[in-house]
């Protein structure tokens, strides 16, 4: 007995795919994912000498990338708006993991100073100029400063030395141009690297005008004392020469203390030294003496180990803090009461 299907039946397969179709249309593959590098950027209806503006994208946003036309990428916002960009102004989902990492990797990291941009400049994935980057900070935003790095400045070369004659220079290969940077966490909590001369410390002026010529790179308060009715600070500051691309972080260390008669900041320590950051700042329990501030500095050899070492205030008094079996190296250091 022959059985035969039901006409209902030999039509889903078509309606099935119909509603297929249906569910299909309108919406586009999305290729990959990126992130606007620009402060600002519009979206072109088309890629045309004319166009209609059909949205606007700021620094920092998510967006869908559906298609590519030379240098345009068609791309769709959170809100659902498509158009063209640019493709300069966006970045890959590679650059934003990088600045996640920066930014978890570096929550724990201890502050060195406090800073201020003196223009709107990139936060980089590393230093360089030429490297990666996505967002942009203002002028004027507060910055935490965490750590030093230096790269070369990219086609530029260090003028050759007076004293190398004419045809031996002309031998010598080309030394680049050494640039500071710094690693930055900004007002968001976003982490990445900054021109260091982009940024000025802010450091108070009653300090930062004993510099003595030197460049100041971090500095921490120690602790405060009472003189009438305010508080002072005590401060430690770490020094360098004022010039880029040094082997060292810094080379010399003062501590400030206030005279409470006097109404005014004095030299109570100062030492020289090759050093590395991070400088660390905390306290310590030293029986009679109370709860005293101590901070650990360290020092980098010609092999290139990294030692500490821990000093304490005993207003005004600074003392190197020994670790059992330690022994005191002798170094260049001074202890004075004296108005800078």
């Amino acid at each position: 007995m022959k059985r035969f299907l039901h006409p209902f039946w030999l039509f889903l397969p078509i309606l099935f795919l119909a509603l297929l179709s249906a569910c299909n249309r309108g919406r586009v593959r999305v290729l990959e994912i990126a992130y606007v590098s620009a402060v600002q950027a519009n979206l072109r209806d088309r890629v045309a000498a004319v166009y209609e503006k059909v949205g606007v994208v700021k620094n920092g946003d998510r967006v869908e990338v559906l298609d590519h036309d030379r240098r345009f990428v068609k791309v769709r916002t959170a809100t659902g708006a498509m158009g063209w960009i640019e493709q300069r102004y966006l970045v890959g989902q590679n650059v934003f993991d990088q600045i996640q990492k920066l930014t978890a990797d570096s929550q724990n990291d201890p502050v060195q100073a406090q800073g201020v941009t003196r223009n709107d400049t990139n936060l980089h994935v590393e230093p360089g100029r030429d490297t990666e980057h996505l967002y942009q900070i203002s002028s004027g935003e507060k910055l935490a400063l965490l750590k030093r790095g230096t790269a070369a400045k990219p086609g530029a070369v260090a003028p050759p030395s007076r004293s190398a004659s004419g045809s031996k220079s002309q031998d010598k290969q080309p030394v680049p141009v050494i640039e500071d940077w710094w690693l930055v966490r900004d007002s968001h909590n976003r982490v990445g690297w900054v021109l260091a001369r982009m940024v000025d410390l802010d450091v108070s002026l009653d300090i930062a005008q004993y510099a003595e010529g030197q460049r100041i790179i971090a500095f921490f308060v120690l602790n405060q004392v009472q003189d009438g009715d305010k508080k002072v600070s005590q401060y430690l500051t770490v020094l360098t020469e004022p010039k880029d691309g040094l082997p060292f972080d810094f080379n010399q260390i003062r501590v400030f203390t206030w005279n409470v008669k006097r109404h005014r900041y004095e030299t109570a320590y100062r030492e020289r030294m090759e050093g590395v950051l991070p400088v660390t700042v905390t306290q310590e329990n030293f029986d009679k003496e109370g709860l005293l501030p101590v901070f650990v500095v360290r020092t980098k050899d010609d092999n290139g180990n990294v030692t500490e070492r821990k000093y304490k205030l005993n207003t005004p008094i600074v003392r190197r803090v020994l670790a059992p079996g330690e022994e005191p190296v002798r170094s260049v250091s001074r202890k004075a009461k004296r108005r800078r």
